[in-house]
């Protein structure tokens, strides 16, 4: 069980990171629907939002994957 507490603690930042991130993209998408005139900026913060969502699910499977493992 103590192998798994760094890959729980990685899960729970990229969390909060998750989280700070669908903020930002509803920021972002909200200045897209009103028509600014630079979308530039919104746009990558919807990819770098991405990116954080896409690492979150994958290192959280990864780690049910391995506490699973480790039950057995």
């Amino acid at each position: 069980m103590n192998a798994l507490k760094p890959h729980l603690r990685i899960a729970a930042a990229l969390g909060v990171l998750a989280l700070v991130s669908l903020a930002a993209s509803h920021l972002a998408l909200t200045d897209i629907a009103h028509g600014e005139a630079d979308l530039t900026l919104e746009w990558s913060a919807l990819r770098v939002s991405a990116l954080v969502l896409l690492a979150f699910t994958v290192w959280t499977l990864l780690t049910v994957r391995r506490a699973l493992r480790a039950v057995r």
